[in-house]
């Protein structure tokens, strides 16, 4: 299946590039995120199609990527045929940041500019990109942390889920969680386990990885749960379970009491309109969004900038944090997306 899928991304380059050449001076620029079946990177793609059309012609959004997550293997592939067909720039969310270091090195030798978006390149790569556009993950995972010591002072058991263990803006968030509830900065990312550290705990078998698998995470979500009948948090660093919604319906509502009553600190991070009717529904106690819209949008208007021979933007430039409760959400969410 994923060859069939890398097949199809291929023939739609070919297409994509022999149309731009034909229009000669539109430029085609790629935004790549982590995998296409997922509904935060569609938002992104919806603001980059946005971009090209009040540009009016002046360039290409071409959406390319991987049909899954998977370890980054298939979003490299993606990577080296977009340098090997020269487009004229790249946006990309790297699946696994140090396979991406490697793959971008092509983009420098080919004079290609670079942007990341959502998640970043490991420190020693960052020479490789002009700038990162999007969230400060780290934040991301501060505000959880927040939400949860609201529901939850004293402390207790958690489970933190992640997308990837390569993923770096999913560790960074992961770091902003632990050392929000600890008290204290660890080194790096994705910071020290907690232990006992102002009364938190991570439960045996935690953190989870959900390779961005929706359907795993909402069942890692109940066999936790079922599990841990005493646990105090559960919080995943990205929308996983709650993409495929029915399913994780199904999960929280056999915890809503607990969710209802503050025993079971449920928050989750991204706040997509389906994430929302959960959150209004009862079925969490708190997100915190990110804004995909203006990630997609803006790497579009920065890498024209870039090629009309105008400075690299800010680096980073971030897009802003949406952070929402029961009591805010119809309110909480800001405009961009």
């Amino acid at each position: 299946m994923k060859t069939l899928t890398l097949g199809v991304a291929a023939l739609a380059l070919l297409a994509v590039g022999g149309e731009a050449q034909s229009q000669g001076k539109k430029y085609v620029f790629a935004l790549v995120p982590k995998n296409m079946n997922n509904p935060f990177f569609d938002q992104a793609r919806d603001g980059c199609k946005k971009a090209e059309k009040e540009l009016n012609g002046a360039i290409e959004c071409l959406y390319i990527g991987p049909g899954e997550h998977g370890g980054g293997d298939e979003q490299v592939q993606v990577i080296n045929d977009l340098i090997a067909k020269k487009v004229d720039g790249i946006a990309v969310s790297p699946s696994n940041a140090a396979a991406m270091g490697k793959a971008l090195e092509g983009a420098k030798k080919a004079g290609i500019p670079v942007l990341t978006w959502d998640s970043d390149l490991l420190a020693k790569d960052k020479g490789l990109r002009a700038a990162y556009v999007g969230t400060y993950n780290y934040d991301i995972g501060v505000n959880l942390a927040k939400l949860v010591q609201q529901i939850k002072p004293k402390g207790g058991t958690i489970c933190i889920q992640s997308g990837g263990a390569a993923a770096a803006n999913h560790n960074e968030r992961m770091q902003g969680i632990r050392d929000t509830l600890a008290g204290a900065k660890s080194a790096s990312a994705p910071g020290a386990k907690l232990t006992g550290q102002h009364g938190w705990t991570e439960a045996a078998g935690c953190p989870l990885y959900t390779n961005d698998d929706f359907p795993l995470s909402v069942q890692q979500m109940e066999d936790t749960l079922g599990k841990n009948p005493k646990l105090d948090a559960f919080v995943p660093t990205g929308g996983f379970p709650q993409f495929i919604p029915q399913a994780y319906r199904k999960v929280a509502e056999k915890y809503k009491a607990r969710i209802d009553d503050g025993s079971l600190a449920l928050v989750v991070a991204d706040t997509l309109p389906v994430q929302m009717d959960l959150l209004k529904a009862g079925l969490s106690k708190g997100q915190v969004g990110q804004r995909p819209f203006e990630m997609g949008y803006k790497t579009m208007f920065f890498l024209k900038e870039m090629k009309d021979g105008k400075p690299a933007p800010k680096d980073p430039t971030y897009t802003g944090l949406d952070v929402c409760t029961p009591q805010t959400a119809a309110t909480c969410v800001g405009a961009g997306s």
